[in-house]
């Protein structure tokens, strides 16, 4: 089981990182990839349904979310540094107890979104769009809070007339 989320998930977050695709899409070479991709936030959905968002950081590590082919539960998912490699060749996730090392296509279809598939293999595909973790904490909320009047609570600096 360890293996296989880890495959799909390289797969995924790798290839999501490096894909192929669309008409208007601009192919990235691995270092222009790895600038558009590593430390961000990115949503996931792929050709077969798995989905789920993860982050790639400069240590080649990967955290995030996994829910193979959109059936059961979500679920996290790291990957240890040196997992995702960029040479000047090529994008691979290097993943122990796999007989074969998955590398990557990356396509920018625009400037939050790419298109990741396996080398030779393009209709295994994953759509990687950019996520603002920020944004999603206030559009998370159900209802918009309530304003409450805050009282007057100022001293009175002078004696009023009355007193």
């Amino acid at each position: 089981m360890f293996v296989r989320v880890g495959v799909v998930a390289a797969s995924i977050m790798g290839a999501g990182l490096f894909g192929a695709g669309s008409a208007t899409a601009q192919e990235l070479s691995p270092e222009q990839a790895r600038a558009f991709v590593v430390g961000k936030l990115f949503s996931y959905t792929c050709f077969e349904g798995t989905a789920g968002q993860g982050r790639i950081f400069p240590d080649g590590s990967v955290v995030g979310t996994i829910r193979i082919r959109g059936q059961g539960e979500t679920r996290f998912a790291t990957l240890p540094p040196g997992t995702i490699r960029v040479d000047a060749n090529s994008v691979c996730a290097h993943l122990s107890g796999l007989p074969f090392t998955p590398c990557f296509r990356v396509e920018k279809l625009d400037h939050r979104s790419f298109r990741g598939s396996l080398s030779g293999m393009g209709f295994a595909y994953c759509d990687f769009y950019q996520r603002n973790p920020r944004s999603q904490l206030i559009s998370s909320s159900a209802e918009p809070a309530k304003a409450t009047p805050i009282p007057n609570m100022r001293p009175s600096l002078r004696p009023s007339l009355a007193q």
